[in-house]
C-alpha cells in the first residue's frame, strides 16, 4: 500500500509579529493552525498520525497531548473514510489559548449523526468516538454544507487536563454539536 501523500497544506502563525520575538509571548497570544488536505485512501489515517505529531512538536506541545491527538487525529480520519463518500479529508490543527484543537472534516457523510456507539466486547470495531471522548476535553461536530467536521480540543499541556467529576461537567458529548 502506497502513503498517502497530502493534497495540500497550509500553515499560519499569527502573533509573532516582526517587532516581537516569539520566546517572549505568552503561549495564549500565538496562534498556530495548520491545514492539510489528504486522499480518503486507508494510508491516510498514519500520514495524519505522523503530520499530527511532527507539527505539535515543532510547536512545543507536550508530548502526553501530541500522543493524545495523534490518536484523536487517527481516529477522525478513519471514521470519514469508513463511514462517507469523500474523495478527500481535510485535518486541521489550531493551537491557541492553551488548547489544542484537532478538526477533520468530510465531503459527505452517511445519514444519520456521530455518535459513540455501543459495542460487544468481541467487536473490533466502533470505539473511535468512545476512545475520542475518554481523552479529549471536549469535542462535537459541525455540519459544513454536504459533509461533517469533528472536532477535538486537548489542553496544550497534560497538566491540565481534567478527570472524574470535574472533567463531565466540561468535556464534550458530542450533543453539543449544531446540525
Amino acid at each position: 500500500m502506497t502513503p498517502s501523500v497530502p493534497l495540500r497544506t497550509t500553515a499560519i502563525e499569527t502573533g509573532t509579529g516582526s517587532d516581537t520575538a516569539a520566546a517572549v509571548l505568552p503561549l495564549e497570544a500565538v496562534v498556530r493552525h495548520l491545514r492539510f488536505e489528504l486522499a480518503a485512501h486507508p494510508g491516510s489515517a498514519a500520514q495524519a498520525r505522523r503530520m499530527t505529531r511532527a507539527w505539535l512538536t515543532a510547536w512545543a506541545v507536550c508530548e502526553d497531548t501530541c500522543d493524545s491527538a495523534a490518536l484523536i487525529v487517527s481516529e477522525l480520519v478513519t471514521n470519514a473514510i469508513v463511514h462517507t463518500s469523500s474523495r478527500q479529508i481535510v485535518c486541521e490543527l489550531r493551537d491557541e489559548d492553551g488548547k489544542v484543537r484537532i478538526a477533520v472534516g468530510d465531503e459527505g457523510r452517511s445519514p444519520g449523526d456521530p455518535s459513540p456507539s455501543v459495542c460487544r466486547d468481541e467487536e473490533e470495531h466502533g470505539r473511535g468516538l468512545l476512545l475520542v471522548a475518554a481523552v479529549c476535553s471536549a469535542w462535537g461536530a459541525l455540519e459544513t454544507g454536504p459533509g461533517l467536521q469533528v472536532w477535538a480540543e486537548l489542553p496544550h499541556e497534560a497538566a491540565d487536563r481534567r478527570t472524574g467529576p470535574a472533567a463531565d461537567s466540561v468535556r464534550g458529548t458530542g450533543a453539543e454539536w449544531v446540525s
